[in-house]
């Protein structure tokens, strides 16, 4: 055992001797809270029904309401449990008067083990009472989920009220220990950015800055008068960046520069952690002038883990608990050894972390007054009594905010104290020994992934995700692993985003060709393409097709046909993959095209481009499974072969919203299915189109069997619907021209062999509710970006808002003010959110629309500062809309918003049900049986759940809707290439005198002749 591992076990032991002088339980509050959290140790199932009642809580204004959740979340719980909770529920409904508020008393009670005070003056109370017990306080403000910029400047003000007060009440106050108290003001607060900035994007860290900054300048000169420290909080993962660039500029501005009463965190259970703790050192050190590193393992585990896997990405935190905790060793060393610039304060209830400090610091010879422990108010209360017995310097960090907006923070809590892998439980619940507690984290994490057996605190992310129904496993075969989105976290991407614009600037008002049977064709006109936010900048010109060129194009695919049809479906399969790879290549060049183009804003346009990636590898693998013929039946002297024929040539008709992906969807399927393909995309993005085109060709598609035509759709788009040699129509867009797709293909042309096909995917009307119990902090941002993002020129746009009128006013508030801070913009530019709509024509057709409202609704608000050039058009919102009007019933295709209130739920399903469409729909709520209702009476093709509306995955989400919004086919599900194919049976009877294979396989090869 090494020297340094014997003085750990010797100070950690000792801290365990001072803790159980004083025993106490894990759950120093006993009654309600005890129980609960002893039930959720037990039961997982009951653990999260229980803390998501806790969440919904506060939003229950109705002692019916309470009650009624009550048995929704419980009821029906099958464990050992059950009588109990079924006895308290049937005595809740007899008085639920009395029954809400037990149940609002006893959660609030909870609330009070982790939340100091309510307010200013009420966490006075507790501050004093700490005083007396020698602990310090950082004092944090809760409710920093801020949607608007009001919400934002509210909390900055509430911050400088809330120095104001501490300094005040706390005159006289001195430091506990006397000694070196010049580098620990008395005054301590915690502050969190994201909550002083509401459009804080990853991609746009200098935004970020710019907004932040003069909100910060005046909280940090009145704590500079007041002689108070000021803590810049770490959040999730995104935030990072962001935080660590704002702390580096703000501090190194001569105003701040040398003050050194600043901190910063540093999250420990993240990758990069000693990168940017060594670069903040080194900041430092160029500064000249001491700063603090609150150095603590990390709150957002659960979060960060489920985003990554979500997005495709690396996960930024370690997946085993004892990884975290051996980086936190590490970076308490670099801490200690450069105590000479920064001043460590450790954030953990780990015994092991803190006397590994200590051990630590006694080695190199740091005066234990010159460092700090911080723990989290509510917890840990025997180990602080330990440390203070101890002489080392402890500060408590002190929530203060009312339940509802510190509602996320105390689950947070509640799920720290109940972990599995949580050192409290370990401790205080599960009394493992001193000697496994003391353990050197090393020896705890193995190379595959999992904890050594007998580890005291179990810590896989495996087995943490298994309880939550998932697996960090490789996905099994049946599941498809989509493309990561690209992470505009990283500097790296942001760079990589910037260079592709500027390269992609650079090739502006360059020509493309057509493309007709491998051969690139001119005509004599060219439609130019121009950029929405820049009328006056042409993105580029495309050649013009006619007739004689649609005829080519025909000619060409129909001859291509023959040999296409009979290749193989495993080389048609890596063809799409080819071409997957060489647009995740050119994804940074794709996306700029986007942006120039069509207006995308840059994580708007990588999904595009992500989506379009996808669907060549998803529809690769399924037509890996339906190629090869299956047997219907096990007959004996019989083989039937169900299999697959192509339908022959078809045409493609996309549209400008989503300029690749939906192009490449659609004539992906068709190529992998052995179909020879015309492609044609609307005139506003036959750029993006040429450079799928290029994709293509680069990827090896032979000549004909992908034919790249632009023109305008009244001419070539019509005649190639009702040629007589196109058997398979696949179109996405408005539904006046599906309509007439639909109704024009069901007309037989003389010499037509086949009748036509047509897929088709059009607009929709989409709703979503907001039900009276909603999160509303997540109902804002998730209708603000179904409805503005993209300027709402998504088919699965937002466009009806339906609010119950419990909720209206609340809602409401929130609603106008989270619209009125939306960035609006060049998408050019990273971080905004709504940029121009597609062309003047959009432009003129959205603005009729406004006025239509104006004349039906009343307009409840408009954005006024519009950049001067562009077809910008201001997000817009209409109240007092009822279901009859124009602007609740017509497609508009821009940023305006309609917000119906209703009565009840009942009314609101009848409202969202009640168009023309049926294509996306939303529903935000809380409350399970509502949640269940709602899956199964909404009217639409993807019901979307506490989510946005938008932002279907391949393979995740299956697109496609019914009524006026299509056919019902699923773009990116399993069924959808069934629409390019022709289902056929082949029989053979295979007895020869009375003899017959005992045999036959399931599958055979393809039918294919002459064999290659």
């Amino acid at each position: 055992m090494s020297s340094l591992q014997t003085k750990i076990e010797q100070r950690g032991k000792c801290i365990f001797e001072l803790v159980d002088q004083h025993p106490e339980s894990l759950f120093s509050k006993a009654g309600f809270y005890q129980r609960m959290m002893a039930l959720s140790m037990r039961d997982e199932q009951f653990k999260v029904q229980m803390f998501r009642f806790v969440d919904v809580l506060p939003s229950l204004r109705k002692s019916g309401d309470i009650v009624q959740h009550l048995e929704e979340y419980f009821a029906g719980m099958r464990n050992g449990f059950t009588p109990l909770i079924h006895t308290g529920v049937r005595l809740a409904r007899i008085v639920p008067w009395v029954s809400g508020r037990v149940l609002r008393w006893n959660v609030s009670g909870m609330a009070r083990q982790f939340i100091a005070g309510k307010n200013p003056n009420d966490v006075m109370k507790t501050l004093r009472k700490r005083r007396a017990q020698r602990i310090g306080f950082t004092v944090d403000l809760l409710g920093e989920a801020v949607v608007s910029e009001k919400e934002a400047d509210e909390y900055a003000a509430r911050y400088l009220e809330l120095l104001d007060g501490l300094a005040r009440e706390t005159q006289g106050w001195t430091d506990p220990l006397r000694k070196n108290s010049e580098l620990f003001p008395v005054v301590n607060l915690s502050v969190k950015i994201s909550a002083l900035y509401s459009q804080m994007n990853p991609a746009d860290p200098a935004d970020a800055i710019a907004h932040l900054a003069p909100k910060l300048r005046p909280i940090l000169r009145r704590a500079q008068e007041l002689g108070a420290f000021i803590n810049f909080d770490m959040e999730s993962y995104m935030h990072k960046n962001a935080t660590l660039d704002l702390f580096k500029t703000i501090f190194t501005e001569e105003e701040f520069r040398d003050w050194p009463h600043a901190g910063i965190v540093i999250q420990a259970y993240l990758r990069d952690a000693e990168a940017d703790l060594r670069d903040l050192i080194d900041w430092g050190r160029a500064r000249d002038t001491r700063f603090t590193v609150r150095l603590v393992k990390g709150a957002y585990w659960d979060y960060e883990t489920i985003k990554s896997r979500q997005n495709g990405w690396d996960c930024p935190v370690y997946f085993q608990k004892p990884e975290s905790d051996m980086n936190f060793e590490a970076l308490t060393r670099v801490l200690l050894e450069n105590e000479s610039i920064v001043t460590a304060a450790f954030g953990s209830h780990n015994v092991r972390s803190i006397a590994y400090a200590q051990a630590v610091a006694d080695e190199i010879g740091i005066d234990p007054s010159r460092f700090e422990f911080q723990l989290l108010y509510g917890m840990a209360g025997p180990i602080k009594r330990a440390l203070v017995e101890m002489g080392y310097r402890v500060r408590e960090y002190c929530p203060v905010g009312e339940l509802l907006p510190g509602m996320s923070y105390l689950v947070r809590r509640l799920l720290e104290n109940t972990s599995n892998e949580g050192f409290l439980r370990a401790k205080f619940a599960e009394n493992v020994s001193a000697t496994e507690l003391l353990r050197d984290p090393n020896e705890l994490v193995r190379g595959d992934g999992a904890s050594l057996p007998g580890s005291p605190i179990p810590a896989t992310a495996r087995d943490r995700h298994r309880k939550n129904g998932a697996s960090l496993d490789t996905a099994p075969g049946d599941i498809y692993e989509n493309s990561p989105l690209v992470n505009f976290v990283y500097k790296e991407s942001q760079d990589r985003m910037g260079s592709a614009l500027r390269e992609v600037r650079s090739r502006f008002g360059e020509k493309y060709p057509l493309v007709i049977g491998g051969e690139k064709v001119w005509t004599e006109e060219l439609t130019p393409s121009v950029n929405p936010s820049a009328p006056k900048e042409i993105v580029g010109y495309a050649t013009e097709a006619g007739i004689p060129e649609a005829e080519c194009a025909v000619k060409a695919a129909r001859s291509a046909f023959e040999k296409w049809s009979r290749t193989s479906f495993e080389e048609r399969a890596l063809l799409l993959e080819r071409a997957a790879a060489i647009m995740e290549r050119r994804r940074y060049e794709l996306s700029a095209v986007e942006v120039f183009e069509v207006g995308k804003p840059w994580a708007e346009a990588d999904g595009d481009i992500r989506e379009a990636v996808d669907f060549c590898r998803f529809y690769a693998a399924q037509m890996r499974r339906l190629g090869r013929p299956r047997l219907t039946q096990h007959v004996p002297g019989e083989e039937s072969y169900h299999h697959y024929w192509p339908r022959g040539v078809a045409f493609v008709i996309a549209p400008w919203n989503f300029p690749i992906a939906i192009l490449c969807g659609m004539a992906s399927a068709a190529l992998v299915t052995g179909n020879t393909v015309i492609m044609k995309p609307s005139e506003q993005s036959i750029i993006c189109a040429a450079m799928l085109m290029q994709v293509f060709e680069q990827a090896g598609v032979p000549p004909g069997v992908l034919n790249f035509l632009s023109g305008h759709g009244s001419v070539i788009g019509a005649h190639l619907v009702d040629h007589k040699d196109v058997d398979l129509i696949a179109f996405t867009g408005s539904r006046e021209v599906g309509l007439k797709i639909w109704e024009s293909a069901g007309i037989t042309r003389p010499g037509q062999r086949e009748l036509k096909h047509v897929i088709c995917e059009m607009g929709g009307k989409n709703a979503m509710i907001i039900d009276s119990d909603a999160d509303l902090d997540e109902a804002i941002v998730d209708s603000i970006y179904s409805a503005f993002g993209y300027q709402g020129q998504k088919c699965s746009a937002l466009s009806r808002l339906i609010v119950l009128e419990e909720n209206y006013d609340r809602v409401m508030e929130r609603l106008l003010s989270a619209a009125a801070s939306l960035r609006v913009g060049d998408p050019e530019e990273p971080g905004i959110m709504v940029g121009p709509v597609i062309d003047e024509a959009a432009y003129r057709r959205i603005l009729d629309y406004i006025e239509i409202g104006k004349s039906e609704a009343t307009l409840a608000y408009q954005a006024k500062e519009m950049p001067p050039e562009g077809y910008f058009i201001p997000p817009t919102i209409f109240t007092d809309v009822k279901p009859n009007m124009r602007i609740a019933r017509e497609e508009i295709f821009g940023p305006v918003l309609s917000v119906l209130k209703v009565r009840d739920l009942d009314e609101a399903i009848e409202v969202a049900n009640g168009t023309d469409y049926a294509l996306t729909a939303g529903f935000i709520s809380r409350s399970p049986a509502n949640i269940e209702r709602a899956k199964a009476q909404i009217e639409a093709g993807n019901v979307y759940i506490n989510r946005s509306c938008t932002g279907a995955v391949v393979g995740r989400h299956p697109f496609g809707g019914f009524k006026m919004s299509g056919g019902g086919t699923k773009a990116g599900g399993e069924d959808y290439l069934l629409q390019f194919l022709l289902p056929r049976v082949v029989t053979e009877n295979v007895t020869r005198h009375g003899f017959a294979p005992e045999e036959t396989p399931q599958y055979r090869g393809e039918f294919l002749w002459p064999k290659r």
